[in-house]
């Protein structure tokens, strides 16, 4: 340790070392290694330059801490327990530790407020769930662009309301990852200079030293995406780390990459510096040793001297109330000058729309042509986004074809270097970097949708399951949908996707019929605040369905809904469709019923929404007495199962799909009103013969 460090500085970094060695051998598992290296960069950011009141952990305008490399998670619950952070409870009550000693010795168990990994909503001071490695880079982007936006939507003058930073802590494996890459090309271009990210060099990975796989100049890589790059050194150096943070603080309009070099499993007499201490405890022995290393008691866990305690007092205790209730101030008069501005900045920290959101949305008159539902959705989203006016996103590039460019003068435009009033956000060929930014837009309140392919939903995956997971209202608007993309071909045209993203827990996924059907799904998607949704489009056009013939589209917030009723009850036959497969269905019910055959169409846009009904709509829609069923959907069969029953059959897609016009692919690959009818009659025939 340098000596520029005073007893008492030394004694809380070494407080945060013991911590979390004590708790991973406690919980006998976890990471040791990397907090106790980084532990200087936590107790010099958090103590002395975070803006953070450890009292109100959710103040709008609180400095972002992001620990993207999630498995150093005992690094920030010590830093957070050293801080004294409170978890908010009822207005009213005393708030407890968000991060008590109790918890802590209670790491990586059942209900602990120290889950392995860090759990956005689960312990306060935690702004996002990390772990998977460069997600929470990612997040911090979507965090800078959303200061600089809300920035200027809503400051004023000598009203400086948003002017927060945003810090993440990276670890070697952030920065291999892709997503990293993507989204600190993308944070260079938009030159976000209100963005830290501090890049622990410790050249150790799981499987050995870093040069086994990873050998560039991370420095000028960086400097190639348009970044400030700082050079800190030895980690342990806390004026050369003070004076990188100063610098970026003095202001610039690019985003700043700090180097820090540090020595993973500080203090352990024979881990440090190995893949050992990585993943793993480090054993009795070792822990012993690094306690002496440090001058610690050997054979006392969980210990923090008072002294430490009184450190962060004085520091981020003192600073971060003091600035939190000059904000508060400066809040309260701003109300006063700026009624209606501030009761939006109430509403999206409320997760709440404007009143009157969804009136006049567009209702489509029935049309046999129709319209591609990616061309509905996209007058739906721009009618939407002017009375939202926090509704935000973009493209992966994609924004001509999947319709998702606010194209009216109060959308400001593009967001950019020289725009940051922009809503419209262009991504680039970037999807999972898209998907990581959108989940940090909606970390700070705002309404963000992602545009892209559904095939190429996948790139962007890890971050759709994180999505979920934090119970972030995120949009997603995947466009060509199926083989109906036609001629690009099966790289093109996705068959296992739909599948894919409904076995994602509390991800609602929809995929309209027609206009208005995503008229309602839009209304569905909107009305979530703690859900992501995924609205599934076509690339051809769609009949727009005669709602004085056929149900009214509101059905679609009951996820299934009996869209042509058959014509004597009960009926003999249930076809149910999604998508652009429902148009199939109600083709083959009026093949089977001009033989006789009494047919009921079940629109299912949704699984999720129907899975949310009572048991006596369900029985309504699908009766379990009547077993002669098909499902039409251009996808693969997984799950269909589930609304099939024994002797249900499936009309879809089993194999990838081709390049050929689209009506030909559906001929081709035989989905088609006769084949729908062929399955049900043979259905029929089954139960008739017993068999």
């Amino acid at each position: 340790m340098a000596e520029t460090v005073t007893d008492r500085e030394l004694l809380a970094i070494n407080t945060i070392r013991t911590l979390a060695m004590d708790a991973v051998e406690a919980a006998k598992s976890g990471h040791p290694g990397t907090p106790m290296a980084l532990a200087p960069v936590a107790y010099v950011l958090f103590n002395e330059f975070l803006r953070f009141d450890p009292n109100h952990p959710y103040w709008p305008n609180r400095d972002r801490f992001v620990l993207s490399c999630g498995h150093a998670s005992m690094l920030l619950y010590a830093v957070l327990h050293l801080a004294g952070v409170k978890q908010p409870t009822k207005p009213g009550d005393d708030s407890p530790l968000a991060v008590s000693l109790e918890e802590i010795r209670r790491f990586r168990q059942l209900h602990s407020r120290c889950p392995g990994h860090p759990e956005y909503a689960h312990t306060a001071g935690v702004e996002t769930t990390t772990g998977p490695l460069g997600q929470g880079a990612g997040n911090s982007v979507g965090m800078a662009i959303a200061r600089l936006w809300l920035a200027e939507q809503f400051n004023r003058e000598g009203y400086p309301l948003f002017d927060y930073n945003v810090y993440a802590l990276l670890s070697d494996g952030d920065i291999m990852e892709g997503v990293c890459a993507e989204a600190a090309s993308l944070a260079g271009h938009l030159r976000l200079g209100n963005l830290c990210w501090i890049y622990d060099d410790n050249k150790i990975t799981i499987e050995g030293e870093t040069r086994l796989a990873f050998s560039e100049d991370v420095g000028r890589r960086f400097e190639a995406y348009g970044w400030r790059v700082i050079h800190a050194g030895d980690v342990n150096n806390l004026p050369a780390l003070r004076s990188a943070l100063q610098e970026f603080l003095a202001g610039g309009d690019r985003p700043t990459l700090i180097i820090v070099q540090s020595v993973i499993a500080y203090g352990a007499p024979k881990k440090a510096n190995t893949a050992e201490a990585h993943g793993a405890p480090l054993g009795p022995e070792e822990v012993r040793g690094a306690k002496r290393a440090y001058g610690w008691p050997e054979d006392v866990q969980f210990y923090v001297p008072q002294e430490v305690r009184d450190l962060f007092a004085e520091g981020i205790g003192r600073r971060g109330p003091a600035l939190c209730e000059a904000w508060h101030r400066l809040w309260e008069d701003y109300r006063q000058a700026y009624p209606e501005l501030a009761e939006q900045i109430s509403r999206i920290f409320r997760r709440e729309l404007p009143p009157g959101w969804d009136t006049e949305i567009p209702v489509f008159p029935a049309d046999a042509k129709g319209t591609a539902t990616r061309n509905s959705s996209g007058k739906v989203l721009n009618h939407v986004a002017r009375r939202v006016p926090w509704l935000i996103g973009g493209s992966a590039d994609l924004a001509p074809s999947n319709k998702t460019l606010l194209e009216f003068p109060e959308a400001r435009g593009s967001f950019s270097s020289t725009n940051r009033a922009g809503r419209n956000l262009h991504f680039g060929i970037r999807e999972h970097a898209m998907g990581a930014i959108c989940n940090g837009l909606a970390l700070c309140g705002l309404r963000p949708y992602a545009g892209t392919f559904l095939v190429f939903s996948d790139y962007m995956r890890p971050s759709i399951r994180l999505a979920a997971m934090m119970n972030l209202p995120v949009l997603y608007i995947f466009t060509h949908d199926s083989i109906g993309v036609g001629e690009d071909g099966p790289t093109h045209q996705p068959v296992e996707q739909l599948a894919a993203l409904r076995a994602i827990p509390n991800l609602i996924v929809i995929r309209p019929a027609d206009a208005n059907e995503v008229a309602e799904a839009y209304r569905v998607a909107l009305s979530q605040n703690r859900q992501p949704v995924a609205l599934i489009l076509t690339r051809q056009d769609l009949p727009t369905l005669d709602r004085t013939r056929y149900a009214p589209a509101t059905g679609v917030h009951r996820g299934a809904y009996i869209l042509a009723e058959a014509s004597s009850l009960p009926p003999q036959v249930i076809l149910i469709g999604t998508g652009s497969e429902v148009h199939i269905c109600l083709q083959a019910q009026e093949i089977l019923q001009s033989e006789g055959i009494p047919t009921r169409v079940v629109s299912m846009p949704s699984w999720e929404l129907f899975e949310l009904q009572p048991e006596e709509y369900r029985q309504q829609v699908l009766p379990e007495q009547v077993i002669c069923r098909v499902a039409v959907e251009a996808g693969v069969r997984l799950g269909w199962d589930r609304y099939l029953g024994p002797q249900g059959r499936f009309v879809g897609m089993s194999t990838f799909g081709a390049s050929a016009p689209y009506r030909e692919l559906y001929k081709y690959f035989d989905i088609t009103p006769e084949r729908v009818a062929s399955e049900a009659k043979a259905i029929l025939s089954k139960v008739a013969a017993g068999t």
